[in-house]
């Protein structure tokens, strides 16, 4: 092996053509909860923990649903790449953005070698703008799970994806689990498994952080967070345990909602707004 002198001297004799090349994208899980259609004026929306997708135009995968995503700028941080393709999706700045998992399987992508880093980014639809671009739409998540068994079903009220997951321990001793896409026929690249390591993510999260207020408007009454809660972890919660969870998160304001068959109803907001 040659000895080098300096730095500089390594560089200037760097062939960096010895190396095989990749490419490196980002793959956003924008996650929200929408209101159902009100079937009975005296209760309260039934809501719906929802996904965007947006449908491929071109090969590879041309025709199916993916995550919004894309290559990453040569000098272009990966988070500002997140950001930037989420601006295009949704025509939203500063929504919370959280790195969830890097995919480097040699096979995702049928290109080229590709890496992708994935982001979880969350947003109350309220703020959302109608702009979202002609091809994406939002999913609605229906989830069943049996045993080690992972059925997805993904809704947009037009047309369903439908993908099944094996979940693997990975590792006793910490609890980690590895997944297995059984089927899938209409999501592109591997994304039926970075959807599914998103939600686990979020679930896990969201009881024992206040991560689940990026989803929330400013004002909101607490049967309304605890439906919140209860949609994402696809489950139902005894008051007094939910009470307990939000007890330090939340504070009581001097406003009220009234009107639609309810009775009217004390708001609260987050805590750290």
């Amino acid at each position: 092996m040659k000895e080098y002198k300096s730095e500089i001297e390594f560089l200037n004799d760097y062939d960096s053509n010895k190396y095989d090349k990749l490419s490196l994208t980002t793959d956003i899980l924008l996650f929200s909860v929408a209101n159902g259609v009100q079937e009975n004026y005296r209760k309260l929306n039934k809501k719906y923990f929802s996904i965007l997708l947006v449908k491929r135009n071109t090969y590879p995968f041309k025709d199916k649903w993916c995550l919004p995503g894309g290559f990453i700028g040569i000098d272009e941080d990966i988070e500002d790449a997140a950001n930037r393709i989420l601006k295009t999706e949704t025509n939203l700045d500063n929504i919370y953005l959280e790195q969830l998992y890097t995919y480097g399987n040699p096979k995702r992508d049928p290109r080229m070698r590709v890496i992708s880093t994935s982001y979880i980014a969350l947003i109350d639809k309220n703020k959302l703008p109608n702009m979202i671009s002609n091809n994406a739409s939002w999913f609605n998540v229906m989830i069943l799970e049996d045993k080690n068994i992972i059925d997805l079903t993904l809704d947009n009220g037009i047309e369903k994806i439908k993908f099944k997951i094996k979940k693997i321990l990975k590792e006793k001793t910490t609890n980690k689990y590895r997944y297995e896409v059984l089927e899938n026929n209409k999501l592109a690249f591997d994304h039926p498994l970075v959807i599914v390591n998103g939600i686990e993510r979020l679930k896990n999260k969201i009881e024992y952080t206040d991560i689940v207020f990026n989803m929330m408007p400013e004002y909101f009454t607490l049967k309304e967070l605890q439906q919140v809660y209860e949609v994402i972890l696809g489950k139902k919660l005894l008051d007094p345990a939910f009470r307990r969870i939000i007890k330090d998160k939340v504070i009581k304001t001097n406003k009220m909602r009234t009107g639609g068959g309810h009775r009217p109803s004390v708001l609260f907001k987050y805590k750290n707004n």
